[in-house]
């Protein structure tokens, strides 16, 4: 498959729950009893439609060709006081940091970030009440019942934002695929071209005594991107949803190492202005290019208040340093 095209993040579904069964209006009769009280049981709630967190998952692929959801309806209640069975929940497993908005509001409805988390998207119909419910002293004998409540249709955006640790902010080729490619067991495409990353890679990176953390590789940002230019800020969302940012910027940037730290900045903030309050984090790359003279100049220029390394992917160089980093921002 081409790349991207089992990655889906985004799918919009119709939901119809099931409808709540009748209630019955059953009046006792036997060959012992010519008139007995009623005893019409209760109709079955309609089936639910239910999310579910899960750590199998990190795309919407399975959902993308399943426009429509349909639980079962509940049953009808039935004589000597017997209920009905309730309708058959729809529960639909999705990837951990899947948000439900209302397709025509847009409002957030809520969001799946837990292994095993269950939430009700559509409630199914209720049902209704048998005659018994009914009987009086003054009405011994009720001879109608409930009906079911009917089930609810609505349509439905699921939208996926990648949990992270920390994920990797830069240009096209800044090196961010290559970065996590060696300090993973993730494979990214790799090429000498822009934009060769078309979708959101994860990896989980060993850390020191066992530990690890996951670090995410989100498509490169140009300048214009929060306005649609190249991939837009269709994956700029994934960003929301990681504790730490790591800016990667080239040593052989045509522009400083400032400059161009402050446009992805900048394209950042034009987005979300809470992403500025981030942990940020810097690296320059491919630095295994410059002597120690050229790099203690280049150390000068590097923005101010924010924690830098000079590291390179090929040789390995100071990989280990900026785990340390990074390591230390997640758990400040």
């Amino acid at each position: 498959m081409a790349q991207g095209s089992n990655f889906v993040d985004y799918v919009k579904v119709c939901c119809r729950s099931g409808h709540g069964g009748a209630g019955s209006a059953h009046l006792h009769r036997d060959k012992f009893t010519a008139k007995g009280g009623p005893d019409g049981g209760d109709g079955g709630r309609g089936g639910h439609i239910i999310l579910k967190g899960s750590t199998q998952h990190w795309t919407l692929l399975h959902l993308k060709y399943r426009k429509h959801i349909i639980a079962a309806n509940g049953e009808p209640g039935g004589s000597g006081l017997r209920s009905g069975a309730n309708g058959k929940d729809d529960i639909l497993e999705v990837p951990l940091g899947t948000i439900a908005k209302d397709a025509e509001t847009g409002e957030i409805l809520f969001e799946i970030t837990e292994d095993g988390e269950t939430k009700i998207l559509t409630p199914g119909g209720r049902g209704g009440l048998g005659n018994w419910h009914f009987k009086s002293s003054t009405q011994q004998t009720p001879r109608f019942a409930q009906p079911g409540m009917p089930g609810k249709e609505e349509w439905i955006i699921l939208e996926l934002k990648v949990l992270a640790d920390v994920g990797l902010v830069g240009f096209p080729n800044a090196g961010k695929s290559t970065l996590l490619s060696v300090v993973s067991a993730a494979k990214p495409e790799i090429a000498n071209y822009p934009f060769t990353t078309l979708v959101p890679n994860l990896g989980i990176v060993g850390y020191r005594d066992n530990k690890s953390f996951v670090m995410a590789d989100i498509p490169g940002i140009i300048e214009g991107a929060s306005q649609g230019k190249g991939l837009g800020y269709r994956f700029l969302r994934h960003i929301e949803r990681n504790s730490v940012l790591l800016f990667m910027v080239p040593a052989d940037t045509d522009r400083s190492i400032e400059e161009e730290y402050q446009i992805l900045l900048n394209e950042l903030t034009a987005y979300n202005p809470e992403l500025v309050d981030k942990p940020r984090l810097l690296a320059i790359t491919k630095s295994d290019m410059l002597d120690d003279e050229l790099e203690q100049e280049m150390a000068e220029t590097l923005p101010q208040g924010i924690p830098s390394v000079f590291i390179s992917s090929v040789s390995g160089k100071n990989i280990q340093q900026l785990k340390d980093m990074i390591w230390k921002a997640i758990n400040s």
